[in-house]
């Protein structure tokens, strides 16, 4: 779902580092709404503190509300409610459905990255939820459109890439800054696809067996 809170962009740490090899393809990918059911974790958070979560609207903050009330917490509620879930929470929702299966078919050919928005203080517990599930380590967390950080990590890479996100903002980013690269759409929560707006520039995939496939054979090209 949407970065919140756009911060100073990182430089893209070099492959190695993050122990991967450039001399394969590189598939990177997202994490909320995408590897992992945000809405549906988030939401369970929300509902223990007094709030919300109504899904009339692909967005974040303007879906949490008091109960009984019409008009949409304010920002600073909704950002503190963000903030306290990926302090605290964000290592207990559930994997989106094939999720790990796909990316565990995908391990022997590519190199696999998640990038993740989300803020500084959840790359523990993030970490945490990755291994747990047996999802790549190999883990960035970043702010703002995914664009520039994806071209400086696919400069990197000898082979095809691919990118997978939920957000059309990241995924045109991508397609800007890193036009060589493969872009594709996943919604997970299946409440939210109806309403997620697509476009004929990316491949909308929502579900995981089609979605590795789809990938495998871009990287294999």
């Amino acid at each position: 779902m949407a970065d919140p809170a756009p911060l100073a962009r990182p430089a893209a740490p070099s492959l190695e580092s993050l122990g991967l090899r450039r001399n394969r393809p590189l598939v990177i990918v997202d994490v909320d709404e995408v590897l992992g059911l945000f809405m549906e974790g988030f939401g369970s958070f929300v509902g223990e503190q007094g709030y919300e979560l109504r899904l009339d609207r692909f967005a974040l903050f303007q879906n949490l509300f008091r109960p009984g009330e019409t008009e949409h917490l304010e920002l600073s509620e909704g950002r503190r409610l963000f903030d306290d879930y990926f302090h605290t929470r964000c290592h207990e929702m559930e994997p989106a459905p094939g999720a790990v299966e796909a990316l565990r078919r995908l391990r022997p050919h590519a190199e696999i990255l998640i990038l993740s928005n989300a803020p500084p203080q959840a790359e523990r517990l993030r970490g945490q939820w990755l291994a747990r599930h047996g999802l790549p380590e190999a883990l960035i967390l970043s702010s703002g459109p995914k664009g520039p950080i994806t071209a400086d990590l696919v400069a990197q890479s000898a082979g095809p890439t691919a990118f997978v996100d939920d957000l059309l903002s990241n995924l045109d980013s991508v397609a800007e800054h890193a036009p060589a690269t493969a872009t594709f759409q996943h919604v997970a929560d299946l409440r939210l696809r109806s309403l997620a707006p697509r476009s004929d520039k990316h491949r909308r995939i929502d579900d995981w067996t089609e979605l590795g496939a789809a990938i495998e054979a871009v990287i294999r090209t």
